[in-house]
């Protein structure tokens, strides 16, 4: 980087890349008949496979920026305005994320629906956040290396004994608490293993801070992604299965019986390598938009889809009913409708909340008028005056 001020479009890229994976991953699994999920397709097991690369792409690159940019600020622990922003994000993730599971047929009748308390990725993101937070203000008195080897070690403690703690009972934690623990209770995303992913990033982060200034950085950064991308897919299953083999660990065979969390972080390497060898290509206006307002086009995704408060979605009229054609031209128009309405939006907001505004001014003030009228009235004035009457005898 010439100048460490510079918008790392690659960044906006990858985060673009993420959130149209996701969409078009969750309108495809939703709406796609059952009789063209076929494995034995080669079309179909590409869009499986890259499917699965989208959160832990959406993981890792949520800790490479927020640590990114809490190490920019000259102020830091405590007092870094980042910690506040940060907290204030997470927050409101974990606010939303439990929003769009809610339902308001279930809250008129007179309960919370059983999904409500369910995990998503929002709710993770937005813990992961807090936990980042947590470690930085811990270890940011240390020098970087520290910290950067810090979320080293979390990551990769956290994938390896994942065994340990997949699909584990809570029985004597709330619900509430151990749905961010287990998926045994329904959970989609729990904080453990993704918050490896978020570690990770935060690892990566702290590297391009400390030598992303140095004329030769680039070059060395994407050979080094890309190495240890390929090494982790191709090797780290075979590697888990020696340890296993010399130590006698049952831990390393049973990682490497089910070790989708190191090779997908693997692909997550050879991903980041990619759009940083190609990051000439990605100054567009257009990407830079779409990849910072990931949490708006989620939003908006959530309710078209699924019906958000609800339950009147296209997976409710349309549930795995479309052909292949028919997905693949519903997932770019589902794609573009939702980009369109966040960005034009984005576009509009000034003029929009100015409407808002003046529309609530104008409401306040029928009220405030109605409650004048009302309390004037003679009907009103007769009622007072009769209380008065009665209280006084009494």
């Amino acid at each position: 980087m010439s100048n460490s001020s510079n918008r790392l479009h690659y960044i906006d890229a990858i985060r673009a890349f993420a959130i149209l994976m996701m969409l078009q991953g969750h309108f495809v699994y939703a709406l796609l008949s059952d009789e063209f999920r076929d494995r034995t397709s080669t079309i179909y097991t590409v869009w499986e496979y890259f499917r699965g690369i989208t959160a832990p792409t959406f993981f890792t690159i949520t800790g490479f920026v927020f640590i990114f940019l809490l190490l920019k600020n000259k102020v830091q622990g405590l007092k870094n305005p980042r910690v506040a922003k940060g907290i204030k994000r997470a927050l409101k993730l974990i606010c939303w994320g439990y929003l769009l599971r809610l339902s308001l047929y279930a809250l008129f009748s007179g309960k919370i629906n059983a999904s409500f308390l369910m995990v998503d990725v929002l709710q993770c993101i937005g813990l992961s956040l807090l936990l980042l937070i947590g470690t930085y203000v811990l270890m940011h008195r240390f020098n970087l290396r520290i910290l950067q080897y810090t979320f080293l070690t979390i990551g990769f403690v956290i994938f390896l004994v994942h065994p340990w703690y997949d699909k584990v009972a809570l029985p004597n934690f709330p619900e509430a608490i151990a749905n961010y623990l287990t998926s045994i209770y329904g959970s989609v995303f729990t904080i453990f293993p993704w918050f490896g992913y978020v570690c990770f990033g935060g690892f990566l982060a702290i590297i391009f801070k400390r030598f992303g200034e140095q004329p030769k950085f680039y070059p060395f950064i994407t050979s080094l992604l890309f190495a240890a991308g390929f090494a982790l897919i191709l090797f780290s299953s075979p590697l888990l299965v020696w340890l296993h083999e010399f130590t006698g660990v049952e831990l390393f065979q049973a990682v490497a019986y089910n070790n989708f969390l190191y090779m997908r972080l693997g692909d997550v390497f050879v991903l980041f390598g990619i759009f940083i060898t190609l990051k000439k290509l990605f100054t567009n206006p257009l990407i830079t938009k779409i990849g910072s307002r990931t949490l708006s086009i989620y939003i908006i995704h959530f309710f078209i889809l699924y019906g958000t408060w609800t339950g009147l979605g296209l997976s409710k009229f349309l549930s795995r009913s479309l052909s292949g054609y028919q997905v693949i031209g519903g997932a770019l128009l589902f794609i573009f409708t939702v980009c369109f309405i966040v960005l034009t939006y984005y576009k509009n907001e000034d003029r929009l909340l100015r409407i808002k505004n003046v529309s609530t001014q104008y409401l306040l003030d029928l009220l405030v008028n109605a409650k004048d009228q009302i309390l004037n009235s003679s009907s009103i004035k007769v009622v007072q005056s009769s209380y008065r009457a009665i209280k006084q005898r009494f």
